[in-house]
């Protein structure tokens, strides 16, 4: 097999890698006739110590195996987002780091192909699609001139725009105040955007409160610590990766039984909207540093919000919620949440909470479900999935899976039409394969399986013109 060829040209002002890469070339031998929009699949294999990633590409996801011979050799990502389905981009998540991130087409002739322009990305915590581009957002050290007298910084939401058309990529100018995480939602603690979802031309996230950082404890000689709460300011550095904390900071949210939901009117996040409902706790599914996306509009425009109550996993009794998981939703063209909506998730599922959400179509959602009620010690894991119906407001779980003994993960981005979703499955007996779920029905039932030792994703693409 050839090895790929990598020329690169650095762009240091706009921290972008252009490169011309030769991919490893696909093998079409005994192809089928393609169709149009083919599948396309993220797939990895770990064999005799040596791991490939390829996109592969598949006329059906219903039945049959394919291998990983004739997919197009990359160099694999943490998260595989689809803009329509004319682009396909590769985003590596580096804890504390940059990651790097490529594009992908699929070519007039269904054979895949990398487009020239690599990307060295900033930490990200937070990725979805808006308008022309991909985003991702995460909360970080602001600008060193606006230190306070003890040299603490505030807190900044750090953005970087994808440019799909043009291949360029962005970040925003930290100094510009309507950045700023701090005392964002009002009571002093800093935020961390959770979702990014288009509505109407505006982008609604969810600001999820944080705590105070060494910054926001010293304003004003401690305004914002909350009475009887001030033996929660960090005496000494501790913790680890995204648990980690500094000497003088309040770590997570003073705040647990409330949900915010910011709505701002383009990527620049310049002018923004505040709602507020204290039926939910914060609206995100957490898994170290990554803050999964809990805000899904419908068709109809209407806007459902979940909250997973992962404040009930905090240590300190102070800082843990007491209300259930469960959803809300923003009516069609309205700012507010919809005073007659309320789902209590915990009542439908035996008192479990979940950690993602996706929306399949049809007033309905794929939700990942805790196999048990969320508790300080994070015993539990997400290995079962539920559909749940907005409109009758009822959960069932999926059927047909593989047991949940074997289940070792899914795929992050499922794929979703006419009313069935597509997800990976990774099981420990034997390939991942992509489960085909009935919307209507909760039924499940084993669609393609890839000879590979896991499956990030999949979606379709159009060939390029």
């Amino acid at each position: 097999m050839k090895k790929s060829t990598i020329i690169c040209l650095a762009v240091a002002l706009m921290g972008v890698v252009a490169c011309q890469k030769e991919e490893t070339p696909q093998n079409n031998t005994n192809r089928p006739e393609a169709t149009e929009r083919p599948y396309v699949i993220a797939s990895q294999g770990t064999f005799s110590n040596t791991t490939t990633n390829a996109l592969l590409t598949a006329e059906s996801l219903e039945g049959g195996t394919i291998g990983m011979t004739d997919g197009l050799v990359n160099d694999g990502a943490s998260y595989w987002v689809f803009w329509g389905d004319k682009y396909l981009y590769g985003l590596t998540y580096n804890q504390g780091n940059a990651g790097t991130t490529r594009s992908f087409v699929m070519n007039a002739d269904y054979t895949l192909s990398a487009r020239a322009a690599e990307y060295a990305v900033r930490r990200f915590t937070t990725v979805g699609v808006y308008d022309k581009y991909v985003m991702t957002t995460s909360t970080g050290d602001g600008p060193t001139e606006w230190a306070d007298e003890n040299g603490y910084l505030p807190k900044s939401i750090l953005v970087s725009l994808l440019d799909v058309e043009n291949e360029t990529y962005t970040t925003n100018n930290t100094l510009e105040e309507h950045y700023l995480a701090e005392n964002f939602l009002g009571n002093g603690e800093f935020v961390t955007l959770a979702g990014i979802e288009e509505v109407d031309g505006k982008i609604y996230s969810a600001a999820v409160p944080m705590g105070l950082s060494q910054y926001g404890v010293k304003v004003d000689g401690g305004k914002w610590i909350r009475e009887g709460y001030e033996d929660l300011v960090k005496t000494e550095a501790g913790g680890s990766g995204s648990g980690s904390y500094k000497e003088g900071e309040l770590q997570w949210t003073q705040y647990p039984d409330e949900c915010w939901v910011a709505i701002f009117d383009d990527e620049t996040l310049a002018t923004k909207r505040l709602i507020r409902t204290d039926k939910i706790s914060y609206a995100c599914g957490r898994n170290k540093s990554q803050y999964y996306q809990m805000i899904w509009a419908t068709e109809s425009g209407d806007v459902y919000v979940f909250s997973p109550s992962y404040a009930k996993t905090m240590a300190d009794e102070r800082q843990q919620t007491t209300l259930p998981a469960g959803v809300v939703r923003i009516k069609s063209g309205a700012e507010e949440f919809d005073p007659n909506y309320y789902v209590n998730i915990e009542a439908l599922s035996d008192g479990r909470a979940f950690l993602r959400s996706w929306y399949i179509g049809d007033n309905k959602f794929l939700m990942l479900m805790y196999d048990s009620a969320l508790t300080p010690a994070k015993t539990m894991k997400a290995n079962q999935l539920a559909i749940f119906d907005a409109t009758s407001a009822t959960l069932a779980p999926v059927t047909g899976l593989p047991s949940a003994d074997v289940i070792s993960g899914f795929g992050n981005t499922p794929y979703a039409e006419n009313g069935k979703a597509y997800i990976a499955v990774t099981v420990t007996d034997g390939y991942p394969a992509i489960y085909v779920i009935d919307g209507a029905t909760a039924v499940a039932t084993k669609g393609l399986t890839v000879e590979a030792t896991q499956i990030g994703g999949v979606g379709r693409l159009a060939p390029i013109n």
